[in-house]
């Protein structure tokens, strides 16, 4: 559904945004992967962001090698109306179960992914982010970037906060040292549960368990944020 200060997409600007066909988007309408469009005037259809982020997950899980019909169950367990923010999340988990999430693309692709211009200041929040980095060269498409792609929708969300570029940059380092620390004791009481076992039970295991740790540490931190600011906010109140 699309908000009052969203700006509506066509089908055609849907399918330009997620680098699919119109037939594709059209397609996942039938099976009943993306919500139907609000119907404008003239009849015709208009999509908001919340289309965008399900097409954009849904090609995320392709990408991993599911099925149309493993999707639809995946998708037929996620929690009702969720926004676009929390399918970006969804998607952000899905593009850290396999690695490659990093792609290289050129700054026209970038912004056309983003789906907005990028000045230089958004370009370096996004870096201090580790959404993005600069990969030198510069072609007919501009400066070339290699992205996150999991991470960008995200990231691009973030540029609209009143967050300082120090304030980003402190709040990255924070992330990256406590999830370390997490993956390392987790890392551990994998290695000591399985020590008896071969090379390849371990990995095997390890492919396995991937995605549920991270759903399970993604459901505690998310948890755990909403009581830290509920307490701060008490104490402010």
């Amino acid at each position: 559904m699309t908000t009052e200060t969203e700006q509506p997409l066509t089908i055609d600007e849907l399918a330009a945004r997620a680098g699919v066909t119109v037939r594709t988007v059209r397609f996942y309408g039938t099976r009943g992967l993306l919500p139907p469009p609000v119907i404008g005037p003239r009849r015709v259809g208009h999509y908001g962001e919340e289309h965008l982020a399900r097409l954009e997950l849904i090609e995320e899980l392709q990408s991993r090698g599911m099925t149309l019909a493993a999707i639809e169950r995946y998708l037929g367990q996620l929690p009702p109306g969720l926004s676009a923010r929390d399918l970006a999340i969804q998607r952000a988990v899905v593009a850290s179960w396999a690695p490659g999430a990093v792609e290289a693309v050129s700054r026209r692709e970038l912004e056309r992914r983003a789906g907005r211009a990028l000045d230089e200041e958004d370009l370096e929040r996004l870096a201090a982010m580790g959404v993005v980095e600069r990969a030198g060269g510069s072609g007919a498409d501009g400066e070339d970037f290699r992205v996150d792609a999991g991470l960008l929708r995200l990231g691009v969300e973030l540029l609209d906060m009143p967050l300082s570029h120090e304030t980003l940059l402190a709040a990255r380092t924070a992330l990256v040292e406590h999830s370390r620390a997490a993956a390392h004791d987790l890392s551990r009481l994998l290695r000591d549960a399985v020590a008896e076992r071969e090379a390849r039970d371990v990995r095997s295991l390890s492919a396995r368990m991937h995605p549920l740790v991270v759903q399970a540490l993604l459901t505690t931190f998310q948890r755990s944020l909403r009581e830290e600011l509920r307490e701060w906010l008490d104490r402010e109140g």
